[in-house]
């Protein structure tokens, strides 16, 4: 391999790292923020977007 190659190569691994990382995020953050809807909803707190009845 030449050395571009081993650059282009290098540069493809990063971005794949780097976006496998950000989406884990995103997942786990997603995951924390519907934990934290359902504990404040429990508590009996209403979205503003909810339709009243």
């Amino acid at each position: 391999m030449s050395p571009h190659d081993w650059y282009v190569a290098a540069a493809y691994g990063l971005t794949a790292l780097v976006l496998a990382g950000m989406i884990g995020w995103i997942l786990a953050d997603q995951s924390a923020r519907r934990r934290e809807l359902a504990e404040l909803e429990a508590q009996g707190a209403r979205r503003r977007s909810e339709r009243k009845a």
